[in-house]
């Protein structure tokens, strides 16, 4: 299936920026499966980021001290965790580790990283897209991009990156 090279001049536009040249790489948005397969190799990374942010300081505050925090702490402190590791490497370079493997990258339309606030707010979009019954990652079988909701509200979009140089 061929992709209509118009519908791609955000993606066109952000390898351009990101490359810092005037000529215009031929780049393409990311697709569905590669976002999804994306999606569940962060899923497994995050098990690890929650175990070390999360859970050893809770065993350790329910065994040292006889402490267990109330349920809607536990879900804030999830929530700010992961929001402070995605914010963190979507400012940084717009690759999460598990998007640096998959060689995708989160730009706006035009191609430049996400602002503070724009990392946020997708990162707040994120979660009813993904919980509710995943209506947010469904919405690319209808978008005319192929991008999730939360994406198509943020106005960023994520990009195949080409492979990298062999030396």
């Amino acid at each position: 299936m061929k992709r209509n090279p118009e519908r791609h001049s955000a993606a066109a536009r952000a390898a351009a920026a990101s490359a810092g040249t005037s000529e215009r790489p031929r780049v393409e948005l990311a697709s569905f499966r590669r976002r999804l397969a994306s999606m569940l190799y962060e899923a497994m990374l995050l098990l690890g980021v929650l175990a070390l942010t999360f859970l050893v300081p809770y065993l350790m505050l329910g065994i040292g001290f006889e402490i267990a925090p109330p349920g809607w702490f536990a879900w804030l402190h999830i929530f700010v965790v992961l929001g402070a590791y995605f914010v963190w490497y979507w400012r940084r370079h717009g690759q999460t580790l598990a998007m640096q493997t998959w060689r995708l990258k989160l730009v706006d339309a035009d191609g430049r990283g996400l602002s503070l606030g724009r990392c946020w707010l997708r990162y707040a979009l994120c979660w009813p897209s993904v919980l509710l019954f995943g209506i947010g990652l469904l919405w690319a079988l209808i978008d005319r991009d192929r991008q999730f909701l939360h994406d198509r509200l943020t106005g960023s979009c994520i990009v195949l990156m080409p492979p990298a140089a062999k030396k």
